[in-house]
């Protein structure tokens, strides 16, 4: 019997980003069903792949050329043919749609910004055989006011997160994300700004180190320089750029808390594609046991239930009002681990995964 094949094509694929892992993840129930897995991408990028994500995926994957480039009608022609010889094909889109011969077609959507997605007649037709993904129900939520119809599938977390989350916990404000201004920022100037002024103001938080962990392209060295003098050489405030997977799992495990920002001070309404659009970070965080505070949007709402398995907050005084409960009560923090942890266990574990991409895909 001929082997199953699937493809995906990911344009920001080498931005190593959440979107990235969760879409990897997607083609690792494929490869453990059998599944032959491609990527079009004209490097073997497998090295940097795997020391940022821990996926077994990483030892049967095959590169093929970039044929995604060009335009034209022989191209067109060309793109079709080559993905005839696919089962499944995964697109995370960037805007460009293009025919598709695979048995079974879909777009990964990442991002609810409008003009990402098939808004005239021609990108309709290309994608008449597509069906969409959305990463979360607010991404989902979005492409529904634009006409587009989706199932989400939520990505998975690590049992090397979610196992034995470490009781040996430091006095660490953790924020973990990548180090880039562009569209939903992490928003790291705020963190900083922030973390200065409650640990200047409150005696009990002014032990506790910030410490900003995240990848880093070249093409953001300014941004990062900036980040630093932002910071002024403060010695709490601790920048951990480009990590690989163990030691950032080291560092969810033993931070007590976790800070994430992306949102802040953007109007949701206007800009849904400048808030978080799902938090995979925030999850890692809950199921290691750190305990998340998350700015009140997008995506962190669905996955935090404030007060029960983390907090949302809305402004600063909010952020430092609950800090300082939570850290003035033991028993509060334990509930708040607990739940945090058996949610991630219910709802984000492999096998959980694994039957909701099988529900959507086969």
């Amino acid at each position: 019997m001929k082997r199953k094949t699937a493809a995906l094509y990911d344009p920001y694929l080498d931005t190593i980003g959440g979107g990235e892992k969760h879409i990897l993840q997607v083609l690792q129930v494929l490869a453990d069903d059998g599944y032959e897995i491609n990527i079009f991408w004209d490097k073997n990028i497998t090295a940097q792949l795997s020391k940022k994500f821990s996926l077994q995926l990483f030892k049967k994957l095959k590169y093929l050329p970039d044929i995604f480039r060009d335009n034209g009608v022989f191209h067109s022609f060309k793109t079709f043919e080559t993905l005839k010889h696919f089962d499944y094909f995964f697109y995370v889109t960037n805007g460009s749609y293009f025919f598709s011969g695979a048995k079974k077609n879909f777009v990964f959507c990442m991002v609810p910004r409008k003009n990402l997605y098939p808004n005239n007649i021609i990108d309709k037709l290309k994608t008449w055989n597509y069906r969409f993904i959305s990463n979360s129900r607010y991404t989902q939520k979005w492409l529904g006011k634009w006409g587009i119809k989706s199932d989400y599938i939520y990505p998975y977390i690590n049992n090397e997160l979610i196992d034995n989350p470490s009781p040996n916990k430091e006095k660490i404000i953790l924020s973990v994300g990548r180090f880039f201004p562009q569209l939903h920022s992490k928003q790291h100037e705020k963190i900083i700004e922030v973390f200065n002024r409650i640990s200047r103001a409150q005696n009990s938080i002014q032990d506790y180190k910030l410490v900003l962990a995240g990848g880093l392209k070249k093409e953001n060295d300014a941004y990062f320089h900036q980040l630093k003098r932002l910071a002024k050489n403060n010695p709490a405030i601790i920048f951990k750029p480009n990590l690989n997977y163990s030691e950032l799992l080291k560092l969810f495990k033993h931070s007590y808390f976790f800070w994430h920002f992306t949102g802040y001070g953007v109007d949701e309404q206007d800009h849904p594609e400048m808030v978080e659009h799902l938090g995979i970070t925030p999850l890692e965080a809950m199921a290691a046991g750190a305990i998340t505070f998350c700015f009140n949007a997008g995506g962190p709402k669905e996955i935090v239930t404030d007060g029960q398995n983390g907090y949302l907050f809305n402004n600063e005084n909010e952020l430092q009002t609950k800090m300082i409960t939570v850290l003035n009560d033991q028993k509060i923090q334990k509930t708040v681990r607990n739940n945090a942890n058996k949610f991630i266990q219910q709802n984000f574990s492999y096998e959980v995964f694994r039957q909701k991409v099988r529900t959507v895909m086969l």
